[in-house]
């Protein structure tokens, strides 16, 4: 089996590398893939190593998967190239999320939308992907009618540029800035670009993306989006209106129980989710579960994910894992 790892010298390429061999795929045969910068650079994967070449050089070797992780622009232009010869793209950008016949997958929630129609495969944004993970087992059975989301994302969810900024600050040494503002000791209530109607891009996509994973557009859905100075992983202080009334119990036992989920929430021994937890994680950290008083058939949760690894690196390799088992 051939696996094409597109951008695999960025932050999320690398770590699909390593998702790819702590999954059982060290004995496939690897395409490094690249910018014109990197070509022809060495890196290891499973003791061996591998060859950086052109996208252009990898559509011809006709790989059987292909995960992508270098931008919307990249994808739109070279993803289809990659499906006409019948390899299947899981799309780490945001590209091809929202169109309408291409699935959007978090595969312990709605594995049951790939039917083969589409061989590009969208992989959500990062905190969608931890949201939904917590919000589809409770939709099941409460419908969700409308959720309050804040999110408190990790720098690495920007990039490398500012994880080096970050670092720069707290050494006291200057360096190239990747947010308007210094990130150390302060919190930027920014992310994504900024629309017409005060929103940012990235508030709009856990509006979009989470009605289209749980499959109801009817979902009223508003969000913050705040970067803080933490490299570990995004977290989300998540308000959810029901449809239905619920037992505090029934919600906790349902969330134990689901697949993916650890939930961390004691409050006596002092145990919630953070990023300390989740940092080089794949479970999807659930806590502070608590009935809001403020109004009926309402809960806050406190949810935490490493962003790089299952919202990103790891969701893509288990859509490859189940396209390989499905097709």
């Amino acid at each position: 089996m051939k696996i094409a790892v597109v951008g695999v010298s960025g932050m999320v390429g690398s770590v699909m590398l390593q998702v790819l061999q702590e999954r059982g795929y060290s004995d496939c045969e690897i395409i490094a893939v690249a910018s014109e910068r990197s070509l022809g650079r060495k890196i290891s994967f499973a003791g061996r190593e591998l060859t950086i070449v052109s996208l252009a050089q990898a559509v011809l070797q006709k790989p059987d998967f292909a995960l992508f992780s270098a931008g919307a622009r990249v994808s739109l232009e070279w993803a289809p190239k990659f499906a006409e010869n019948g390899c299947w793209v899981i799309d780490n950008s945001s590209a091809w999320r929202m169109k309408e016949n291409v699935p959007l997958i978090v595969p312990e929630v709605n594995s049951n939308h790939i039917d083969g129609r589409s061989h590009i495969i969208a992989n959500p944004n990062c905190s969608t992907i931890q949201l939904v993970m917590a919000l589809a087992p409770l939709h099941a059975k409460y419908q969700i009618k409308r959720l309050v989301i804040s999110t408190y994302q990790s720098v690495t969810g920007t990039g490398v540029k500012a994880i080096r900024q970050l670092e720069n600050e707290r050494n006291g040494t200057p360096g190239e800035m990747a947010y308007h503002y210094p990130i150390d000791m302060n919190v930027i209530p920014h992310g994504g670009d900024f629309l017409a109607d005060g929103y940012t891009t990235e508030e709009y996509k856990l509006l979009d993306e989470t009605r289209k994973i749980l499959g109801d557009s009817s979902i009223k859905v508003t969000s913050t989006v705040v970067r803080v100075p933490v490299a570990g992983g995004h977290s989300e202080a998540v308000n959810i209106e029901f449809e239905n009334d619920f037992d505090l119990k029934d919600i906790i036992e349902i969330l134990e129980k689901s697949e993916g989920l650890l939930v961390l929430n004691n409050a006596e021994r002092f145990e919630y989710p953070m990023p300390l937890f989740a940092k080089n994680k794949d479970e999807v950290f659930v806590g502070r579960i608590r009935r809001d008083f403020s109004q009926p058939r309402s809960l806050n949760m406190w949810i935490v994910a490493d962003n790089v690894r299952k919202g990103a690196a790891t969701n893509a390799v288990q859509i490859l894992d189940l396209l390989k088992r499905k097709f």
